[in-house]
């Protein structure tokens, strides 16, 4: 399918926005702080590690209000660790062992593409090995899913259950779990965040 000139034009137009945005960016904060960039090209310190879900309308940074330097982030689709992905074991072990991060949150959101993707049907490779463990999970919790009289709301609940999954894995990696009976740290927390209403809700985690 061939575009027409109309839409190759906009789509470049979209594209130089972006440099546009960015050349913006940096004018407002060098106006607010002339320091700023020389400050952020020193040594990173945050205090987060924030791992999510790779959907575009879910912007760690953002929705969470941190500035840069205060939080790591990992995305990924439908926010899974797994110990097999070693981009995930990388982030998290610079996270806890040289970033010495106080808070690991794994961060899920409704309306999940990759939820829905896992209950609705088969997926072929790469996609459909990575939503494997939701599919388990789904299993696992068949009783408690069917229990609820609609879809939407299985869906809603899948997002719950694969974000405290997802925690339950960061917990019991040896990383972690060897920092936090040393010190107490990293903690761990699991997050949703409600794209109809913008609020992040805390499912209080307990390991």
């Amino acid at each position: 399918m061939f575009l027409s000139l109309l839409q190759a034009h906009n789509i470049m137009n979209n594209y130089q926005q972006i440099f546009e945005n960015n050349r913006k960016w940096v004018t407002e904060k060098k106006a607010s702080d002339n320091a700023f960039f020389e400050k952020l090209s020193k040594d990173q310190q945050p205090g987060f590690l924030y791992i999510g879900c790779s959907d575009s309308r879910v912007p760690a940074e953002e929705i969470t209000g941190a500035r840069p330097g205060e939080m790591l982030v990992h995305r990924n689709v439908a926010n899974q660790v797994d110990p097999s992905d070693s981009n995930a074991m990388s982030v998290i072990h610079f996270a806890v062992t040289e970033l010495h991060v106080s808070h690991i949150v794994v961060c899920g959101h409704y309306m999940c593409g990759g939820i829905k993707a896992a209950m609705e049907g088969e997926l072929g490779a790469p996609l459909g090995t990575w939503l494997q463990p939701i599919r388990v999970l789904a299993s696992k919790h068949r009783n408690e899913l069917e229990a609820i009289d609609n879809l939407d709301g299985r869906f809603r609940r899948l997002v719950e259950i694969n974000v405290q999954a997802q925690c339950e894995t960061v917990v019991n990696l040896p990383v972690t779990q060897e920092l936090f009976w040393g010190t107490g740290f990293p903690q761990v927390h699991g997050w949703v965040f409600n794209m109809h209403t913008g609020e992040l809700i805390d499912l209080n985690f307990q390991p």
